[in-house]
Order: C-alpha cells, then structure tokens, then sequence
C-alpha cells in the first residue's frame, strides 16, 4: 500500500490514527492497517506511532513509509552515554532522532509498546537501570527539568529526586544553566547579541519574535563565530534564557536559518530559504551543560563534541571531502 503524506483535515481532527489511515487508503481491512501501525511503518509529524487508537489534531502530518523505520540505535541502555548518575540526577548524551519525552497520548503505553518507539526518557531509566543492575519498575521515575529537539543531539539532565526537580527547576527558571550550542548556518555571521520577545504566533501561524510591546518571553541568544567554512559558518550559541526554538528562532530571523532545519525556513512574507546545505539533519548540537548540583551545591559541567553525523558534515563543507 502507497500513500503520499499528508496533513490532517479539520474534518479528520479527532479521529483515531487507524480511522483516518483507513480511510485515506480507501477500505483496506482493519487489521491491515493495524499491521502497518505494529510494523513502524507510520509516523505523525516525522515520529513513528504505533498506537493506533491515538486522536489526531488537525495539521498533523502523517506519512506512510515504505518500509518499517528501523529502532533508534540506542535502543539497547547500554549504548546510551551516562556522562553522570548519582540519586539526584542523571545526565546524558542525547542522540539526534529521538524525542526526549512520550507524547501525551502516549503515556499509559506498556513497557513492551515503549521498546518498540522509546524516547530518551525511557532509554535513559533503562541505561540507569542497567549501570545499577535494577530493575526499570522499580526505580524512581525521571523528572522533565529541559527538553531537547528530536532532532538535536547532545547533553540533557534529567532529575531523579524531587529535590532535583525543584531545584534545577529554579536554576533554569533563574537562567544559571550554563547552555552552549554549536550550529552551522548558511553565509556569513558577524559575531552579535540576539534579543527580541517570542511569542507562539508572531502573526503567520509560526513562533517567534514579536515587535508589540508588552507581549511575549525575552530571548536573549549569544552568538560567536567557531569557524568560517565555503559559504557557511559553524557559530557558537550561549543560550542567556531558555525558550521554545529560541536558537533556531533568533537564527532564522537574521536570514542564517540552521542547516537542515525543516520548521524555521519561511520569512515572514511567506516566502522560504533555500537549504543546499545537504546537512544529515538539523545542525545543532548541545556541546555544554553545566549547573550547581541540586542537593551539595557543587559545580558540574561537561562538555561533549560534534557526533560523528555533523563532524562529516562540517568536514564536507570544509572540503575535505568531496
């Protein structure tokens, strides 16, 4: 069965995964389509589903793929880099292509749904599991205090404690969280300061800045130059608050849209980038985190380079490699 991608209609809004595929390939049987579903082969807004009962929102894409999406890489915990682990925290090294939290209506999923789709939420309680020689269930859960794009490799924290959480919860609040980001833009970026005010609609049904005074989060993005390759240059960005998209955001906005970037690629007039970048994915990399540990107050910071995805990449534009 062959079916384009498409955006779900306001009439379709609210109808379940399975109703809607069904109903898009004209009557294939309902365990057909559930097959599809259990075989990897369906994705809502470029993430696998495989719960068949999920209700669709209106404008979500949906493709069926030709073949059955292979499991993240990091599928087994003892792949998953633990950069550090003690009973307040654990910090990992995230993979681009994994979402680090489950969709809401996802969350009731069984353990053995969660293998089949998981998240760097799961695959990291199963890798602190794993160093600990305990079983999942029986940890305490992780607690969400930051969130990286599914396309965004690099170092995230999660709390083990309530402590934790509410205490690296006040430092990302307070902007104390040292965040350093490497990024490849296309064309050439005098090192800058960039601050505006974001909102969820800046008037085109897309986030960002806003002129109106009074409204939306500042933003405050730091900008310095790492290396100018052919045409593109790789940038440094230290992150002074924590916003929504805010790099890729300030970014777009100054006309140096991040290679590889699908979402932040149309000017305001509607009109969009061209990316002939040829980046793997979108080029932006988590390199630093640091922050005071939660419970003895002390300075923790790691740093962790470019994947080996983005150092060909970055080689490719250098050329070094033809």
């Amino acid at each position: 069965m062959t079916l384009e991608p498409f955006a779900v209609a306001p009439q379709e809004a609210g109808f379940t995964l399975a109703k809607v595929l069904r109903s898009r390939l004209h009557g294939p049987s309902w365990g057909e389509v559930r097959k599809l579903i259990e075989a990897r082969r369906v994705t809502v807004n470029d993430s696998v589903c495989s719960d068949e009962a999920r209700r669709l929102k209106e404008g979500e894409t949906v493709a069926l793929l030709n073949h059955p999406k292979p499991l993240p890489r990091t599928a087994h915990p003892e792949r998953l880099v633990v950069r550090f682990l003690d009973e307040h925290v654990v910090v990992v090294e995230k993979p681009a292509g994994v979402n680090t939290v489950r969709h809401p209506s996802e969350l009731e999923w069984s353990e053995k749904r969660r293998e089949l789709d998981p998240t760097l939420e799961d695959l990291a309680q199963w890798a602190v599991a794993h160093q600990l020689n305990r079983d999942p269930s029986a940890l305490p859960r992780l607690r969400i205090v930051h969130r990286l794009d599914k396309e965004t490799s690099g170092l995230l924290v999660f709390a083990r404690s309530v402590l934790a959480e509410r205490e690296l919860g006040a430092q990302f609040r307070k902007h104390t969280v040292a965040r350093r980001y490497l990024a490849v833009v296309p064309g050439t970026l005098a090192p800058q300061t960039f601050r505006s005010f974001l909102v969820e609609d800046r008037g085109d049904g897309r986030r960002g800045s806003t002129k109106l005074p009074d409204v939306g989060k500042e933003a405050i993005t730091h900008v310095a130059i790492v290396e100018q390759l052919r045409g593109y240059t790789l940038i440094e960005c230290r992150l002074e608050t924590g916003r929504t998209h805010q790099i890729r955001i300030h970014l777009s906005e100054a006309g140096h849209p991040i290679c590889g970037d699908k979402v932040y690629v149309k000017r305001f007039n509607a009109t969009a980038f061209d990316d002939r970048s040829g980046a793997p994915r979108l080029a932006l990399h988590a390199t630093e985190l640091g922050f005071a540990h939660p419970a003895s107050g002390a300075a923790l910071r790691w740093e962790m380079p470019l994947p080996p995805d983005l150092v060909k990449f970055v080689e490719h534009l250098r050329g070094a490699v033809s």
